[in-house]
């Protein structure tokens, strides 16, 4: 059984940093792409980041600020956001998905496991 739990989520001010992990079990790590999605009050799911055979991609309104890496050895995949502003508050979920190329990675439906989603507050 495959599950992914997110965990690191938090109440930070403006410009400050936080770090979200998730970690994969029941799964070849290493073998698929791993992308973390969020939504926020009202609005739909976006795409924010992935990690996967060819490198990581953001989205452009993180680009700069956030980073994807993972530690294949404990299965974990990582978000570090930094200079966080408040229209980053959402859920933040990761996401897992055979390796694929081209640009679906995108697309939330291109994936075919999900956690159950870490809070993310950035005050004012």
């Amino acid at each position: 059984q495959v599950q992914l739990v997110e965990s690191g989520g938090g109440l930070v001010q403006a410009g400050g940093s936080l770090r979200l992990s998730c970690a994969v079990s029941g799964r070849a790590f290493s073998s698929y792409d791993m992308g973390w999605f969020r939504q926020a009050p009202g609005k739909t799911r976006e795409f924010v980041a992935i990690i996967n055979w060819s490198g990581d991609y953001y989205a452009d309104s993180v680009k700069g600020r956030f980073t994807v890496s993972s530690d294949n050895a404990k299965n974990t995949v990582y978000l570090q956001m930094n200079s966080l502003k408040p229209e980053d508050t959402a859920v933040y979920y990761c996401a897992s998905r055979p390796q694929s190329s081209g640009r679906a990675y995108v697309t939330g439906a291109s994936y075919d496991y999900w956690g159950q989603g870490t809070q993310v507050t950035v005050s004012s």
